[in-house]
């Protein structure tokens, strides 16, 4: 058996409410790996595109206020 299939298994047995703190545990967990990754492209400056987009958008007058 491999891990992953030792962790799906694990995982089924679970009760309700062991599940739902794992399920919790997991989203947090993603949510906090793609905010680094984020970090990460924004430092090395991979999501400047973005910015010059929206100066661009501005001076054409596409860009709406929020």
């Amino acid at each position: 058996m491999t891990r992953i299939e030792q962790i799906i298994s694990s995982i089924e047995s679970l009760s309700e409410q062991e599940f739902a703190k794992l399920r919790d545990w997991i989203i947090e967990r993603d949510w906090e790996r793609w905010d680094s990754q984020i970090e990460r492209d924004s430092e090395a400056g991979r999501l400047d595109f973005l910015i010059e987009e929206a100066f661009n958008a501005r001076e054409r007058g596409k860009l709406r206020e929020m």
